[in-house]
């Protein structure tokens, strides 16, 4: 209930209708007593006809407060869910690339739209029904035993079990209910790892064999929800043959009562009724159990997210990196990914400002590795990483990241209009930094080719462009940001090679005072490279210019001449 401590005004209103609700409910079967009693008994027509009336009042009365407790409650639990989604959604970002790493895309969706509406049930129509429930059972049972003590005491008498049963159902649920939503994770997970890859499996033609994945794991989930419904369906008919009987009694029993004058026909009446209002939402918890305790898994899911800590966060006392000249040192830095399996081990260099570095290595050599820790993606596992002798770990993440552009190989665009693609990393860029931008990565001739230009919207991660043209737009996103730190991962591997040319000869003017990380696979990059870093097994094994490192380094040679045969520029 902290969660709806921000909407304590709605929700105060909604539980002040449900009191007058519970109170209106409450009187209509003594109004009924008297109607029957004073009326009809008496045939007292005009007293039947003013009854009728003052019931029909007490229903509008009732309609009129459950509109606006309605309102109210759904107000409160979708500012709930909307909040939850918020926050779900901010951590989400805030956590650092190894949580991402070790989480299922599927897992995630899961917990941020089902688990979040389950909750927001809870908090709203399924909480009020128990709070309704409570005051409808206190009330009804005091007005029983009004009536008539010993009647009510028999009536009541099976209400114990009818509260027993409903919620040793609520106690076997919750278990299995933590089990469907894993297995519902993993049927989102299967789905979107599908969408994602369409284009591989029908390349490889495994429709069939990706169907019959996912229809293994949606019988999975069936066969669980079924058992659930199955124990539900078993429990139902019990409560209901146990609230019965305690109809079955008040008819008997208070039939007898009538007909020998301890008890009159419209307390009969009443009594009758005020058994239905305390069965009902006894009744009912066979229905709200299942979906609290579907709730309580859901809520330990969303806070399992919301109170991960992440392992690259801002230091207490982290300052903002001031504007930097691009100075980048790294001090026998080590890095794992995993615990005890070192990526990088004691990796030493320093690159002065607006040097070109080239990264070479084998595949698992810690290229990806040294670009991944300069901007904190993951943090060493020991050593440092200095920044114009700024240590990056001392300053603010955004401040350090604002001064590092990035250009990936693998380009994710997002499935709106180019314009707002180019300036997703500075929004507030104008119309002709933009161009300026788009121009010097060679991306501005296509754009304004396609139908709307700059606002043609694109399919998701790019689709609808080419993979030159998806590299290009990235690239122009980078350079908009104008940051004293590139990062290019292999940046022009997608284009043809005219492309290529033309945005080689922009970066180079680009580049000028700018550092410079590069994941060398092109021979044009190794040329003109003020440092080339060699790594191997996680180590710096040589390190120099071209010219120096064809002569003192084997290696070098090696995988320069490899990359020369195999057709590199």
């Amino acid at each position: 209930m902290e969660c709806l401590r921000p909407y304590w005004r709605t929700t105060l209103a909604a539980y002040l209708a449900l009191l007058a609700i519970n109170a209106v409910a409450l009187t209509i079967p003594q109004f009924i007593r008297w109607i029957v009693d004073s009326g009809i008994a008496r045939q007292d027509t005009d007293l039947i006809s003013r009854s009728v009336l003052g019931l029909l009042l007490l229903a509008l009365l009732k309609s009129v407060f459950t509109y606006f407790q309605g309102c109210w409650t759904e107000t409160a639990s979708q500012n709930v869910a909307c909040d939850l989604r918020n926050a779900i959604h901010r951590q989400l970002a805030r956590l650092s690339f190894s949580w991402h790493d070790r989480s299922e895309t599927g897992q995630i969706l899961t917990r941020a739209i089902q688990d979040v509406e389950r909750i927001r049930f809870v908090t709203g129509r399924a909480f009020l029904r128990i709070i309704d429930g409570l005051v409808l059972v206190i009330g009804s049972s005091v007005l029983l035993l009004l009536i008539n003590p010993l009647l009510a005491l028999l009536a009541m008498a099976t209400m114990p079990l009818l509260a027993w049963r409903a919620m040793s159902l609520g106690r076997r649920l919750r278990p299995m209910s933590l089990v469907i939503q894993k297995q519902l994770g993993k049927l989102t997970a299967r789905l979107e790892q599908n969408l994602r890859g369409v284009r591989i499996v029908k390349a490889f033609a495994q429709e069939d064999a990706e169907i019959a994945r996912f229809a293994r794991a949606n019988r999975r989930w069936f066969s669980l929800s079924a058992l659930t419904a199955r124990l539900q369906a078993f429990t139902a008919p019990q409560i209901d043959m146990i609230a019965n009987f305690s109809t079955v009694i008040v008819i008997g029993y208070g039939g007898y009562l009538v007909t020998c004058n301890q008890l009159t026909t419209g307390e009969l009446v009443a009594f009758a009724t005020y058994l239905g209002q305390l069965t009902v939402p006894v009744r009912r918890m066979g229905n709200i159990v299942p979906a609290v305790a579907l709730a309580m898994t859901s809520g330990t899911r969303i806070f399992e997210i919301l109170d991960t800590l992440s392992e690259v966060t801002d230091a207490p006392d982290a300052r903002p990196l001031p504007p930097v000249k691009g100075k980048v040192i790294f001090e026998d830095v080590v890095f794992g990914y995993v615990h005890n399996h070192r990526i990088l081990q004691g990796v030493s260099f320093a690159v002065r400002p607006g040097q070109i570095v080239a990264l070479l290595g084998t595949t698992g050599s810690g290229k990806s590795t040294i670009i991944n820790l300069i901007p904190r993606f993951y943090d060493p596992t020991a050593g440092r990483i200095l920044i114009d002798e700024h240590d990056i770990r001392k300053v603010t993440l955004a401040s350090l990241r604002e001064q590092i552009g990035t250009v990936l190989q693998e380009t994710t665009l997002f499935a709106t209009t180019i314009r707002e693609n180019i300036l997703f990393g500075r929004p507030g860029a104008g119309e002709e930094a933009m161009l300026a931008a788009a121009r010097a990565a060679q991306a501005d001739d296509f754009i304004r080719e396609m139908p709307q230009g700059y606002d043609t919207l694109i399919g998701e991660r790019g689709v609808t462009l080419s993979g030159g043209q998806k590299q290009r737009v990235a690239i122009a996103r980078t350079l908009l940001r104008d940051p004293r730190i590139l990062i290019l991962d292999d940046a022009t591997a997608s284009v043809d090679t005219a492309t290529e040319r033309q945005i080689q000869i922009a970066l180079e003017h680009l580049m000028a005072g700018r550092t410079c990380f590069v994941i060398a696979q092109r021979l044009s990059t190794l040329r003109k490279a003020d440092m080339i870093l060699i790594l191997e097994h996680g180590q710096l094994v040589a390190q120099g210019t071209h010219a120096e490192l064809m002569k003192s380094s084997g290696l070098y040679a090696e995988l320069y001449h490899q990359q020369e045969r195999a057709g590199g520029l």
